[in-house]
C-alpha cells in the first residue's frame, strides 16, 4: 500500500509518536489496540481527539484493532473517538479496505 509503519508498545507512547513527527512525515492512520499497558487505546484516542497529541492530529483515522467482539464493543471504540473498528484475527482484506477508505472520508 506504500506505507510506513511505526509500532510502539503502549498509548502514552503513541502520544509521544504523533506529537513528535516532523512535519514533512505526518502520520495518516492509527491501527489502534484497545488493550494496551500504561494507556489503553480508548484512553489515547480520546487525548488524540482532544488534541494532545497536536491539532493537526485531531481528526487523523484511528482504526480499533480489538480481540473484544461482544455486542457494545464497537460501540465501545467509536465512543471513544475511534473512526473504525477490526477484531482479532485480523484479516489482512478487511485491514486494507479500511485503511483505503480512511484517506476518503
Amino acid at each position: 500500500m506504500g506505507l510506513d509503519a511505526d509500532i510502539v508498545d503502549d498509548g502514552e507512547k503513541a502520544l509521544d509518536a504523533l506529537t513528535n513527527a516532523s512535519s514533512d512525515n505526518l502520520y495518516t492512520v492509527i491501527l489502534m489496540d484497545c488493550q494496551m499497558p500504561i494507556m489503553d487505546g480508548y484512553e489515547a484516542s480520546r487525548n488524540i481527539r482532544a488534541g494532545e497529541a497536536g491539532i493537526h492530529n485531531k481528526n487523523i483515522p484511528i482504526i480499533a484493532m480489538t480481540a473484544n467482539a461482544m455486542k457494545g464493543d464497537k460501540e465501545k471504540c467509536l465512543e471513544a473517538g475511534m473512526s473504525d473498528y477490526l477484531t482479532k484475527p485480523i484479516d489482512i482484506n478487511s485491514l486494507t479496505v479500511k485503511i483505503k477508505n480512511s484517506y476518503l472520508k
